[in-house]
């Protein structure tokens, strides 16, 4: 045979070996990463929802208080309907699924309440509550007050959709950790057959304290600085770790920035153009969340609001936005030393995967060695 032909047929063997590696180069594709499965007993949505604190008590001469900052739709009264709808269009270009609404029973939060409930129900959205157990003065409101209000939360609003996140409607009780065992008791009693409800705690002894008293915990941190802040990620975790060893809700805190200076404080954490809240997401998702708590949809005076202002335009909805178009890969505790754990490796890459892989490795080098021999005859 000439070489001309010799030649002829190694370049057809390639050819064909070449082919043959494509198609099982097809095969090797990575596969679609399953989220993991929400450890809480409550079924939260997929992906994990962003549910943002918001406030309606503003009134317009409420901005003439410890403000630095203004919204873009002015000096807005939490009556006006309007504002209601835009706030809502807003968070959900943003990829925020719902609020969780600052509220006790007055004549006038209970009448706002009912027109955001309306407006939710119309925009396809979804409310929580945040029951204010504390008074102006951080002082614990009286015990008979707090069950009255939450008594009243079920006869008047429990059933309504808009409260549809999870089977039971959602309710954080803050400053839980203001008011002993007893009153805490005295109020949940018979109550968590109609409302999920939540403690407030800020450490794992305090949520401890209270957990077979609640169905779960939100920890409301607007005030951390991860710069600074020693073991933040970490004390996310250890709280999301009790709360569901326990079956119950984790919702884990994220905010933009925070300056408490003009409400008699001096912490200031700086927003970093959006690196704070991308810092503290990434943070909170450590924690094996059941919701993300944004802190703030319209918290002006402490500078952690996201509604859209004079000073940052729609800049922290982008970043949000950004945030949440990017997929947050699930990352299991491994230990290559552990029993099984060479197998678990092997069965997440594929069983056809790996079969493909070799194929395509053998298959290699008998056209090589096929090549290389008649090369040299």
């Amino acid at each position: 045979m000439s070489r001309v032909s010799i030649r002829l047929q190694s370049v057809f063997i390639l050819l064909v070996c070449l082919i043959v590696i494509t198609l099982l180069l097809s095969a090797c594709a990575p596969a679609t990463v399953t989220p993991a499965p929400i450890a809480a007993t409550q079924a939260a949505p997929d992906p994990i929802p962003v549910l943002s604190y918001y406030y309606i008590w503003f009134d317009p001469q409420s901005w003439d208080r410890a403000k630095t900052d203004y919204p873009l739709l002015g000096r807005y009264s939490s009556s006006d309907i309007e504002v209601m709808h835009q706030h809502i269009k807003w968070a959900k270009t943003a990829g925020i699924d719902g609020f969780i609404v600052s509220w006790k029973s007055t004549d006038k939060l209970n009448q706002r309440l009912e027109q955001l409930m309306q407006v939710a129900n119309e925009e396809n959205f979804k409310l929580a509550i945040i029951y204010q157990g504390l008074d102006f003065y951080r002082e614990p409101l009286p015990i008979q007050q707090v069950d009255a209000d939450l008594s009243y939360f079920i006869e008047r609003y429990a059933e309504d959709p808009a409260f549809s996140i999870y089977e039971k409607p959602l309710v954080i009780w803050s400053g839980t950790w203001k008011f002993s065992r007893e009153e805490i008791e005295s109020v949940v009693r018979g109550k968590r057959e109609q409302l999920l409800i939540l403690a407030s705690e800020r450490n794992v002894d305090g949520y401890s304290r209270l957990a077979d008293l609640v169905d779960g915990d939100a920890y409301y941190w607007s005030s951390v600085n991860p710069d600074t802040y020693p073991g933040y990620p970490e004390k996310l975790t250890a709280m999301g770790e009790a709360v569901h060893a326990n079956g119950g809700l984790w919702i884990a805190p994220i905010a933009p920035g925070f300056d408490a200076r003009l409400i008699g404080g001096e912490t200031v954490v700086e927003r970093k153009d959006g690196q704070t809240l991308q810092i503290q997401f990434s943070a909170a998702m450590q924690s094996s969340p059941d919701a993300i708590g944004l802190i703030s949809w319209n918290e002006f005076s402490e500078n952690s609001h996201v509604e859209p202002s004079v000073n940052h335009g729609r800049r922290y909805l982008d970043v949000l936005t950004d945030i949440r178009s990017v997929p947050i890969p699930v990352v299991r505790n491994f230990d290559s030393s552990e029993p099984g754990n060479i197998i678990n490796a092997v069965d997440g890459v594929g069983i056809g995967r790996v079969v493909a892989l070799g194929s395509m490795g053998l298959l290699t080098i008998i056209c090589l060695l096929i090549v290389i021999r008649r090369s040299i005859r």
